[in-house]
C-alpha cells in the first residue's frame, strides 16, 4: 500500500518534508501547493509531482494525507479544511497560537473521526528515542528529574520574533513536549523566569531570548528546561533523566564523532549550528512514522492533544513569567 501525499508549504520546512516522503518506502509525493509558484514548480519537479491549488488537493482523490508545512495562523483552518474532507493529516507545531482556536479546531478532528499528527520531530531523533527507550525499560527505576537544554547558535530575524507566538510557543514548546514525552506523568505546575539578554530589540517587541522553567507533576517529578537563543559554540541539544537507580543521557551531536589530542589538549569538532541538520534524521523519522500509522493502523503520536497540551505549558510560563510565581496549568487550560 502507498501513502499518496499532498504538500501545502514548498518553503524551508517544507523541503525537508518533501526530501523525507520521497525517502520513505511506501510513500510518494503526488502534489506540492503553494502561493510562491516558483517554490511549488521548484519542489514539485524535484520529485516528479503536479502543482494544484489547495482547492484542488481538498478534492483529489488520488491524494490520502497532506503534510502542512505552511505559516501557523495557517495550521487550524487547513488542518479542518482536510479533516472534512476526509484527508490523513501531518502539521507544523503549533496548531495555532491561541488554546481556544486550538480546542476548535481539535473539535472538528474529533467530530470528522479524521487523523492528526503534530511535528515534534524531536521524539524521533535516534539519540532522544534511544533515551526514552532505556526509560520505558525501568534501566534507571522511576524517573524523578529531567534537565532539557535548548539553545540556539543565534535569534532569528525580529520579523520572525514579532510573528513566531514568542519564545514559549514557538521554541520552548519542543522542549514542554519532550518533558511530557519523558516524565511519565502530565505536568501540573510551572515556574518560569525569562529576560531579553541576547539582543534587546527582542525585548522591545515584547519577548524572551533566555528562560529557566522548572515544571513540576501531581507526585513531585520535576524538569528543568534552559533555553537561550544564543549559543556561540553551536545548537546545543541535550537531555539528563535522573531515576531512582540511575542516570541516562543524550549528548550533544556532532558532524562527526572524533576526537583529537595534541599538545594543546583534546580537541572535538563544532556541534551543528542549524536545527535542520541537527535533526535530519529526526524529520525523516517522523514521516516514516505517520506512514507506518497510516498503512498498519497504528497509533498516531503525537496527536493533537499533545499539540494542546504543549501550547497549555507555554501559556502557564508566559503567565508565571509576567506574574512572578508558579503557574497551575488548571489555570489557563
Amino acid at each position: 500500500m502507498t501513502i499518496r501525499f499532498a504538500l501545502v508549504g514548498a518553503g524551508r520546512i517544507g523541503k525537508v518534508h518533501g526530501a523525507a516522503v520521497a525517502a520513505t518506502e511506501g510513500a510518494r509525493l503526488v502534489t506540492v501547493a503553494d502561493p510562491v509558484a516558483e517554490a511549488a514548480d521548484a519542489l514539485a519537479g524535484r520529485y516528479l509531482a503536479e502543482v494544484r491549488t489547495i482547492d484542488a488537493i481538498e478534492a483529489a482523490d488520488d491524494v490520502d494525507a497532506v503534510i502542512i508545512a505552511t505559516p501557523t495562523d495557517t495550521h487550524a483552518p487547513l488542518i479542518e479544511r482536510f479533516a472534512r474532507a476526509g484527508k490523513a493529516i501531518f502539521c507544523e507545531k503549533p496548531i495555532d497560537l491561541s488554546v481556544a482556536r486550538v480546542r476548535a479546531c481539535l473539535a472538528v478532528v474529533e467530530e470528522t473521526g479524521a487523523t492528526l499528527m503534530i511535528g515534534f520531530n524531536r521524539r524521533f531523533d535516534p539519540s532522544f528515542v534511544a533515551l526514552k527507550a532505556q526509560i520505558d525499560a525501568g534501566r534507571i527505576g522511576q524517573v524523578e528529574m529531567a534537565t532539557i537544554t535548548s539553545r540556539d547558535p543565534a535569534p532569528p530575524p525580529l520579523s520572525y520574533i514579532r510573528s513566531s507566538g514568542g519564545l514559549f510557543r514557538d521554541m520552548t514548546i519542543h522542549d514542554f513536549d519532550m518533558a511530557r514525552h519523558l516524565m511519565g506523568e502530565e505536568i501540573v505546575a510551572v515556574t518560569a523566569r525569562a529576560a531579553a539578554l541576547v539582543d534587546p530589540a527582542i525585548g522591545e517587541a515584547g519577548d524572551y531570548d533566555s528562560a529557566s522553567l522548572v515544571l513540576e507533576t501531581a507526585s513531585g517529578r520535576q524538569a528543568m528546561i534552559s533555553n537561550s537563543r544564543r549559543a556561540s559554540y553551536g545548537y546545543d541539544q541535550r537531555i539528563e533523566v535522573l531515576g531512582s537507580s540511575g542516570l541516562v543521557a543524550a549528548e550533544n551531536q556532532r558532524p562527526v564523532a572524533i576526537e583529537l589530542a595534541d599538545a594543546s589538549g583534546f580537541t572535538r569538532p563544532p556541534l551543528y549550528d542549524f536545527f535542520m541538520t541537527r535533526y535530519t534524521q529526526a524529520y525523516a523519522n517522523e514521516i516514516a512514522a505517520f506512514v507506518a500509522a497510516l498503512r498498519d493502523g497504528g497509533p498516531i503520536r503525537p496527536g493533537g492533544a499533545d499539540g494542546l497540551a504543549a501550547l497549555l505549558l507555554a501559556e502557564a510560563a508566559l503567565v508565571s513569567v509576567r506574574e512572578g510565581r508558579t503557574v497551575k496549568v488548571s489555570e489557563v487550560g
